[in-house]
């Protein structure tokens, strides 16, 4: 890399380690826990990158943004914060930040950020009226990877015009994730209109859902439930839209391709709905934002003038281990149960197990065995991917290239699992460590040693 980085944190250890790695990599780097002297840096044409922390003692990161931008239009600006919420990426996407990442961070992940937008002449970005007040109350949390990278496509996303489909298992937070991208958008001001199967059970349906949504945003909730008759009124209605049209955004729990595929769901619909697919993970895939969630719901709860309460550290551990088939409203519910019937301020591992009624910490995989609902998966990809070049074969070196998109995911998650401890992961995944060492090298996978939790 070459260029001159400004580093604002007030946490001197994050500006030490930034320092060094930067430097190792061949840039100046100008560090201060002092957003004003960041500025004065900025206004005397210093830098050709900031990384800077969001809250700080004399400011705000985000607040900068856009004096940044005033003042040195097309500099880019990469926004670290341990605000690990769904509003931080939005509002660094708003202002118009080169990117955000939330607290701990990877550095090489960070690294490589730094040098694409070293490398990346970028524009005056243009200027965006309005603002909205961060929602407290969204459940959307996580500094999880899963959700971090969902926040940061639905930031992209936001002000497009791209349909956007919203998949994951129920309880999730699809809706809410469609909710935010309206009133985080351009077209806030304007109707959201949740759209049902009584919506659309007679012939009138989509010209009512027009008149109410005018050019705001329709959702097409759990659109994956709907019957024929339905989904061609959908297809009608938007092969009717023109320049002012609403948004359109669909959820869906159930496997949309594999019904295209079964004949059970319309392909012209799925392709329509399908501009953007935003995959919301489940609990189970994101175990560490589960403490996260928690803090937040009770705190919440607090607000409504419900009895202050927390987690003793065997509650906590129970919590972390159950499986969640129900997913956030799940944990919702169960906590503000836990309120109610708990009479001490800390909640024991006793009251939980109660109230969850001894669930096994995994449920049973349904419709058959891991392998095969595996396989099943995989050949449903496989097929749709041959279809998608309309008769015509993939390119050559199709079997490297389908190994390595299973063997990079599968790697990745098994150092997860083991804290990255590549000994661990080896013995888990049976092959030699040396093996590993090497695909992690081929795949570049960026493997980060901590304590697991759990």
């Amino acid at each position: 890399m070459d260029g001159t980085v400004l580093v604002a944190d007030d946490d001197r250890t994050i500006r030490t380690v930034l320092t060094q790695a930067l430097t190792r990599a061949g840039c100046k780097v100008h560090a201060t826990s002092s957003m004003v002297t960041l500025m004065r840096w900025v206004e005397e044409g210093k830098g050709d990158l900031v990384i800077s922390d969001v809250v700080m003692p004399d400011g705000n990161g985000l607040d900068a943004l856009p004096k940044i931008a005033d003042e040195r239009p097309g500099l880019p600006v990469i926004v670290i914060s341990a605000q690990n919420t769904i509003m931080t990426a939005i509002q660094a996407a708003e202002k118009d930040a080169y990117d955000y990442l939330p607290k701990p961070f990877d550095l090489p992940d960070l690294m490589k950020r730094a040098a694409r937008a070293l490398e990346v002449k970028r524009r005056a970005p243009p200027k965006r009226t309005g603002g909205e007040q961060a929602q407290d109350d969204l459940p959307l949390v996580g500094r999880t990877p899963a959700m971090q990278a969902l926040y940061r496509l639905v930031a992209r996303v936001m002000n497009t015009e791209l349909a956007v489909l919203i998949t994951g298992e129920s309880g999730t937070g699809k809706s809410l994730i469609a909710r935010a991208i309206h009133d985080f958008s351009d077209r806030r001001t304007l109707p959201f209109v949740v759209a049902g199967a009584a919506d659309l059970a007679t012939m009138d349906g989509p010209s009512t859902l027009l008149s109410r949504a005018k050019n705001g945003s329709i959702l097409f909730d759990e659109v994956g439930d709907l019957d024929d008759d339905a989904q061609a009124r959908i297809v009608r209605m938007l092969d009717s839209f023109t320049d002012n049209a609403p948004r359109v955004m669909a959820t869906s729990q159930a496997d949309l391709a594999g019904k295209m595929e079964a004949g059970a769901f319309r392909q012209d619909l799925f392709y329509r709905l399908s501009g953007v697919t935003l995959n919301v993970p489940s609990l189970r895939e994101r175990v560490d934002d589960i403490p996260l969630l928690a803090e937040h719901f009770l705190a919440r709860a607090e607000r409504e003038g419900l009895p202050a309460r927390r987690f003793n550290d065997a509650a906590l551990e129970l919590v972390r281990a159950y499986s969640w088939p129900g997913n956030v409203r799940q944990l919702e519910n169960t906590i503000r149960r836990l309120l109610v019937t708990s009479t001490e301020e800390e909640i024991t591992r006793a009251e939980a197990e109660q109230v969850l009624g001894n669930q096994p910490a995994m449920e049973p995989l349904q419709g058959g065995s891991d392998g095969d609902k595996l396989s099943a998966s995989v050949a449903k990809h496989l097929r749709r991917y041959f279809d998608l070049h309309g008769g015509v074969l993939p390119p050559p070196g199709l079997y490297a290239r389908i190994l390595r998109e299973v063997e990079l995911p599968l790697i990745e998650i098994a150092l997860d699992a083991t804290g990255g401890n590549q000994a661990k992961c080896a013995d888990l995944l049976g092959i030699n460590r040396n093996t590993l060492r090497k695909k992690i090298t081929d795949l570049d996978i960026q493997v980060t040693r901590r304590r697991k939790l759990m």
